[in-house]
């Protein structure tokens, strides 16, 4: 498995070259590529050019560290068609970026509307029937995060979306910080994603559902927002002695193919201390999981 650095913390004070760097100083082997001005930032065509990222590639190797996948965010389930055109030409674009990086991992989010669920599924598939051919053919395995705010949101709900499109190339996210809004126990969604599993987002959040859904309050109060936060391990109320008991059950703390991120965005004031201190719970708990042992200390 891939102890991975996501760089996003640091977007505002370090320049796409020096994210290898900040991620080796950090203690990581592994970073991930998420959306960023100087790459391929949300919703728009990929920025990078092929100087750029022989540039990004030498910062990556000068550092020994490796990329483990890419998160492109596309708008490839919108019910606007025009949207979706543009999202299929930015994904062939940022596959044949992977492809040139030498990455064999990308994952994403479904990127569609929750008031139009029924056309967004139909945009997603549109696409898939564009893409996958091509995702195939290069040997890249993308992964599909149900975000909250998207057509779909639940855990399985999501994996029988994915599956639907009948290819062993596309595959699961699970994100710990969507954990209450994805709804289902995380041992069902696994039981049913498998071996599917190939990235997963290590952040703690609040369960929005608790002291009668009013964990957190919202205004106005009808408003149909979805609040979530990516808060450092055990400021939140994930059960994590059991999250990764999950992933030791399913395999994933043991595959070689295995993308497991910390994606804390809410403390930037002190982003350096707390990525160390993910890096540090994330091998403990995975150590602790695979001893069958919960020697963790959360705080």
């Amino acid at each position: 498995m891939k102890f991975t650095f996501d760089p996003v913390p640091f977007h505002h004070t370090h320049s796409l070259l020096e994210f290898p760097k900040v991620a080796a100083e950090l203690g990581f082997e592994w970073i991930q590529m998420t959306p960023h001005a100087d790459f391929i930032p949300f919703f728009r065509h990929p920025t990078v050019d092929d100087d750029l990222l022989r540039s990004f590639g030498k910062a990556c190797k000068n550092a020994g560290v490796g990329i483990s996948s890419i998160l492109p965010v596309q708008r490839w389930s919108s019910p606007d068609e025009s949207e979706r055109e543009a999202a299929v030409r930015n994904w062939k674009r940022a596959i044949q970026i992977a492809v040139d990086l030498g990455v064999e991992q990308m994952n994403t989010e479904f990127s569609g509307r929750p008031e139009r669920p029924e056309q967004s599924a139909a945009s997603f598939y549109r696409s898939m029937e564009e893409l996958v051919p091509l995702i195939e053919r290069e040997g890249i395995n993308v992964a599909i995060d149900p975000h909250p705010d998207d057509f779909v949101e639940r855990g399985v709900d999501a994996w029988r979306v994915i599956r639907g499109v009948n290819s062993p190339n596309l595959s699961f996210v699970y994100v710990g910080a969507h954990s209450f809004h994805m709804e289902d126990p995380m041992n069902e969604i696994l039981d049913q994603v498998g071996q599917r599993l190939r990235v997963v987002h290590v952040a703690d959040t609040f369960d929005h559902r608790r002291s009668g859904g009013l964990r957190y309050i919202t205004n106005p109060p009808e408003t149909t927002a979805r609040v979530h936060q990516h808060l450092k391990i055990g400021d939140g109320d994930v059960d994590w002695e059991n999250f990764f008991a999950e992933l030791q059950r399913n395999g994933f703390l043991d595959r070689e193919d295995s993308v497991m991120v910390t994606c804390v965005f809410a403390e930037n004031e002190n982003h350096e201390a707390v990525t160390k201190y993910q890096l540090d719970q994330m091998r403990t708990w995975t150590e602790a999981a695979r001893r069958g042992a919960s020697g963790a200390t959360q705080s």
